[in-house]
């Protein structure tokens, strides 16, 4: 994602809600490949970020991987880092596995 003055906040730096809509992409995603589509969808329960380094520029890069698989919640964590490899965000969020009708 790249940290540009739409993603900044007034200070110039990236804003956190910027992080979150990147970690509920990703996790909103994640949770969609791994569910019968033509029988499921995937919603978000809860979600929460760590913002532990600021950033002014460049790009973040996000990467997920899967806490807990169940048969009616998944929890991932969402870690996003800055272009030099540091760690900028952490989060998790619980998503819920609903049945279509």
């Amino acid at each position: 994602m790249p940290v540009m003055e739409k993603t900044k906040q007034p200070l110039g730096l990236l804003h956190g809600g910027a992080n979150v809509v990147l970690a509920e992409t990703l996790g909103s995603v994640a949770a969609t490949l791994t569910v019968n589509r033509e029988k499921q969808y995937c919603v978000g329960l809860e979600i929460n970020a760590n913002h532990l380094k600021s950033v002014r520029d460049g790009l973040v890069r996000g990467v997920t991987k899967p806490i807990h698989l169940g048969r009616k919640t998944q929890v991932w964590e969402i870690k996003i880092f800055t272009e030099n490899g540091e760690l900028s965000c952490i989060s998790r969020i619980t998503m819920a596995i609903m049945e279509k009708h």
